[in-house]
Order: C-alpha cells, then structure tokens, then sequence
C-alpha cells in the first residue's frame, strides 16, 4: 500500500510541538546542536519576532478562485515556494536524516539543499532525488578538491550550486562549547547519560552507525582519530569567500549559481556583477553573527532595488506557512527553511519530513484562501503598510 505523503499527524500540527517531541527525543547535546545561535541568541529569536511583525490584510469581496502555491524557479515548476536549507551534521540529530528530508522532497516536488558537510554523499543524495537536488559548497582551501566536488555534483545531476558567504569564521556556539560538539568534537560522561536517557534515538544510531561526512570521505585520510579530524577541517576548508573566488567557481560550474548569506545591498550587487543567478539573504539561522538585523528587514531593503534581476530568496526564522506567506509578501521569490524539518525528522523520525513538509503546505494554503490571494505573487497586494 503506497504511503499518503499528504499525511499529518494530528498530535504534532504546528513546529513548536514538532520542536517540543525533537527535544524530548534526541539527546540534548544534539538538540541543543539544531536549536542554538551564537553568543547570546539575540539574533536567533530577532529573526522570528521579526517575520512576526509583518502584517497582511484580506480582502474578502472579491472574485476569486482556489489557491495556488506552484512556484516556477530556474526554469523548475515546484509545487511549493518552499525549500529544505542545508544543515550540516543531520545525521547526528537524527540515523539518515538526509536521506528522510531528500526523499520527502522529491516526493513533494520542492528544493532540497546538500551541505557538503552534512552525513550523506553527493552521489547518495542525486539517487533518491533523481538529480534534482540542490548542492552547497564549504570552501575546499585546495583548488583540486573545489574541482572534484563541482565535478561530482555536475555528474550527479545537480542544477544549481549554493555557496556561502557568512562562513568566514564559525559562529561562538555556547551551547555546543558546553556540550563537546565544538572541534574535536569530545565525548564525555554527560553526554554518555544523555544518550542512555534517549533509548530510541541510541538503537537507531546504534543501527545504522557512527554519522560521518560522506561527502568528504574520498579527501580524508583513513583512521582519523578526532584530534586529526579537526586538524583536517581547519587545512581543508578556507571560509571566507571574495570576488576573485566567485569569479573562478562562476567559471567553474555551467549551473545555476546562488550566493547565501548576504544581508547588504553593497554584497547583493556584487554577486549581481559577477553573474549569480540568485541569492538567499541569510544569517545562518541565527549561527553565525549575534549583531546584525533580523532577515526579514534585510530582505525588505534588498528586494525592492534586485527582484527583476536575480532570484530574490530567504532563510533563518521561518517557522511555518504564515512566516512563507509573510516573507513572500515582502517580495522574497522563494523560501527556505533548516531547522523546521530537522524538528519533524528528530520528532517523527522516517514519518517527519512528509508531516512537516505536508503541513507548512496546508497552512500556507489556508492563509492564502483568507487573503484571497489566488496566486503567490498577489501576496505582496495584501502588506499593511
């Protein structure tokens, strides 16, 4: 019997009881891993508050006809304005997550974005999403295994290349400095009594093994130990991007190119200057930097001045279909969002990105019939100014 992607589970209908089940679920040094910001979390909770400030106003004597929430992108119809944000380290949170959120997202005909160091490979990813997934590049440090990866990803099918700008240093992450996931990452005595609190979590992982980076396994020597493992992190990657970098991967890779991270007109029109096809405003949900404003205010600057001429896009505090129908509003062309389907697989496990996915789509449909909105681009007609 075919399986009912549309389902959702009625004990869980909205992400903060999605977050609620992941936090009584997973061990807390994982959860405390997907739920933390940086230093003081200021911009973790502004991202939100803020998304929650715009208003929308309907207009219900009008003709109008059921909604509809396709959304053309790069010459790709989704059925959906929404996509899953690459996350890395899934698999600690949740055994194949990855594999759970790409499979949900072929299903449901929306974007899924591979981190290059999340726990599941560029080519195991392009299987079951039949190349149709999305690719974000970390900054190997050595130009051989920048090619290589372009190179796989190319092969493998996929169309558009994401690569970062707000990664020029890791975020200072209290909560996971606590917790031993800085690098190396340690374990200890508290963490060993966090897991045995988790019995299910603990026989999956058990099942299906230590998470590793998949991806980078061709370019990291056998039997690394952690200590290693950092050493190899720290020479690997090179985190801060610059023009002449953009320039060469601009040459590099024949796809879509998007730039994440930005949050400055001054950044905007450069990846505009170098060709990009789009951008993705962003903080990292919240991850990287502590002091800067809240995405939604960055996107209201940015879209006005670029929307005809890349694709305008947003993550970080997105937690549901009327956060998707408020950042459309304000002129986004499309959304993301990371940790909202990492609480429905930490939740739900196998079940949880259908659930999430199901319905974020159901609510956004449901504000779109109050809006009277029949399309996604009549939802900037309903701001409140």
């Amino acid at each position: 019997m075919k399986k009912d992607i549309n389902f959702i589970d009625s004990r869980y209908p909205s992400i903060p009881d999605l977050r609620e089940k992941a936090r009584k679920t997973i061990p807390k040094f994982a959860f405390e891993y997907l739920d933390g910001g940086c230093n003081d979390e200021v911009n973790l909770r502004r991202n939100t508050e803020r998304i929650r400030k715009v208003e929308l106003k309907p207009n219900y004597l009008v003709p109008y006809q059921k909604p509809e929430i396709k959304t053309t992108l790069f010459g790709h119809c989704y059925d959906a304005p929404f996509g899953i944000s690459p996350v890395g380290l899934q698999g600690l949170m949740w055994p194949k997550a990855p594999e759970i959120l790409a499979q949900a997202a072929f299903d449901h005909n929306i974007p899924f974005v591979l981190s290059t160091v999340t726990t599941a490979s560029i080519e195991r990813i392009s299987e079951i999403t039949e190349g149709n997934a999305w690719f974000q590049l970390y900054h190997p440090a050595e130009e051989k295994v920048t090619e290589d990866l372009l190179k796989r990803a190319a092969v493998s099918g996929y169309e558009v290349l994401v690569i970062l700008a707000d990664v020029p240093s890791f975020g200072y992450r209290p909560r996971d400095i606590k917790n031993g996931l800085s690098m190396p990452p340690k374990k200890s005595l508290k963490n060993m009594l966090q897991v045995m609190k988790r019995p299910e979590w603990a026989f999956k992982t058990l099942l299906n093994g230590t998470p590793n980076f998949e991806t980078l396994k061709p370019y990291m020597p056998k039997n690394l130990d952690l200590n290693q493992l950092a050493k190899f992190m720290d020479t690997t990657f090179s985190g801060r991007l610059d023009e002449e970098k953009i320039k060469r991967l601009r040459t590099l890779w024949k796809g879509k190119l998007v730039l994440k991270g930005v949050e400055s007109i001054q950044d905007v029109e450069k990846a505009y200057k170098l060709g990009l096809d789009g951008v993705i405003i962003s903080n990292h949900g919240g991850r990287q930097i502590d002091v800067g404003q809240a995405t939604i205010d960055s996107l209201k600057t940015i879209a006005p001045l670029y929307k005809d001429k890349l694709k305008i896009m947003m993550d970080s505090g997105i937690r549901g279909g009327a956060d998707v129908a408020r950042v459309l509003s304000q002129g986004a062309d499309f959304t993301f969002m990371g940790r909202s389907f990492m609480y429905g697989v930490a939740a739900l496990g196998s079940e949880g990105g259908n659930h999430t996915i199901a319905m974020i789509k159901k609510q956004l449909n449901q504000i779109m019939e109050q809006l009277s909105c029949s399309k996604i681009g009549e939802l900037h007609k309903t701001r409140v100014k």
